[in-house]
């Protein structure tokens, strides 16, 4: 069975530890960077939640995960509220999949 994570400042992903999701909270952007890191090459998790705050810090570390299978990076607002870049990435995403911007 995969594990789902939620990586991200405290405040933001604590509340996901209610939902049984693994949550693994990080203090600067090189901490989450090595986090994610550890997740996708575990081999037991298959989707990783990860605060828009952090991912725009390390856009370069999540293209490398872009078209593996897994683990999925899905990007979700942080306590800050939403930079839109989860948004543009969906958006992005169903563009290369369809071949024109249906949303």
């Amino acid at each position: 069975m995969y594990n789902i994570a939620v990586l991200g400042d405290r405040e933001s992903v604590m509340g996901f530890k209610a939902l049984g999701l693994a949550v693994y909270s990080a203090e600067t952007v090189e901490e989450a960077r090595k986090t994610l890191h550890h997740l996708a090459r575990d081999g037991k998790t298959a989707i990783i939640y990860l605060t828009e705050q952090y991912a725009a810090e390390m856009q370069d570390e999540i293209a490398k995960y872009k078209d593996e299978v897994m683990p999925a990076i899905i990007l979700i607002p942080g306590k800050a509220g939403s930079l839109g870049i989860g948004m543009q990435n969906i958006t992005d995403s169903v563009e290369r999949a369809v071949g024109a911007d249906i949303l």
